[in-house]
């Protein structure tokens, strides 16, 4: 037998339990605002088939999504997080396990194809042209991103400047691109962002590359270095950090995990997702979605402390 089809007949096996007669069992699943596409769209269809269970995603900011749950006030079957930092906080309060890497991704600049910035953009990672910080910087420039303090994607971003100032050697590079760090012209609910692209209000922003890629939007590729794609460079994205409400933070590799959580309703289906998800045929559909392949990105154990430090539940703010 192979693998991908032993993997099958395991996941059917413990679910058959209860899978009642044929219809569909309610799974709740949290998850990562950028997954949205994906988990409405092909894992929803597939998880049917595969697994007899109806998807009921919810997406959001993750770090949101984790305090909601740490807090008690969110009670889905399965988070999905981007970077360690959320999981690590539902962890923390013992509201789940093992946590799995399911996927990666990389940080890019998504522009629209109406700015009239965009020409520039398309041609900045070709030599001698100018390059995509410096076109940033242009004046009127209209520049989005997520809120640091809330949204995983959105502190990644300000981690993306500060590796970018010093990948270029320039070191008021994100206080001319940025402003503030708060900088609430810039800010955006994370679907906000894609739609203000897509409608030519804003002429570029920060996005994990399976956005705009799910939206047919262009978008500049970032060196490794920068780009928060690569988990064997975990070490040197730590070189930067960002202080957010008192609390020093540091990046963390663009890496999706998802756990079943502590008191699901239905524990027996959110194991078998998460491991339908980290399968052969999961993968499949993960990957068709433009999201890299987990790597070398290990799972996360409840009580490991590697990684950027978490917030603590409830701290304004963090």
């Amino acid at each position: 037998m192979s693998i991908e089809r032993f993997v099958g007949v395991a996941i059917l096996a413990a679910i058959a339990s209860w899978r009642p007669g044929g219809t569909l069992a309610p799974l709740d699943v949290a998850y990562a605002g950028s997954m949205g596409a994906v988990m409405d769209g092909g894992v929803r269809t597939a998880a049917a088939r595969a697994l007899g269970v109806d998807v009921r995603g919810r997406g959001q900011g993750a770090m949101a999504l984790a305090r909601l749950i740490a807090a008690g006030s969110l009670q889905p079957d399965v988070f999905v997080s981007v970077t360690s930092g959320p999981m690590r906080l539902v962890q923390e309060a013992r509201m789940a396990g093992r946590a799995t890497a399911i996927a990666r991704t990389r940080m890019v600049i998504a522009y629209s194809p109406r700015s009239r910035f965009a020409t520039l953009l398309k041609r900045a990672d070709r030599p001698g042209a100018e390059p995509w910080w410096r076109i940033l910087e242009s004046p009127g420039f209209r520049f989005g991103r997520t809120d640091p303090r809330h949204d995983p994607q959105g502190l990644n971003t300000l981690f993306l400047m500060d590796l970018a100032a010093r990948e270029y050697h320039q070191n008021d590079l994100e206080s001319k691109i940025l402003g503030p760090e708060l900088n609430f012209a810039q800010i955006f609910p994370e679907a906000g962002v894609m739609a203000r692209l897509q409608g030519g209000e804003l002429d570029a922003a920060t996005a994990y590359r399976t956005e705009p890629q799910a939206l047919g939007l262009p978008f500049v590729a970032l060196p490794a270095a920068i780009d928060l794609g690569e988990a064997s460079l975990r070490a040197q994205y730590a070189a930067v950090s960002e202080t957010i409400a008192g609390r020093t933070l540091r990046p963390d590799p663009l890496v999706f995990y998802a756990a079943p959580l502590t008191g699901s309703p239905h524990p027996r289906a959110a194991r078998a997702f998460v491991r339908w998800l980290a399968s052969p045929e999961g993968q499949r559909i993960l990957q068709s979605y433009h999201y890299d392949a987990p790597d070398r990105a290990p799972a996360l154990l409840a009580g490991d402390r590697a990684g950027h430090e978490v917030p603590r539940a409830g701290l304004r703010g963090s």
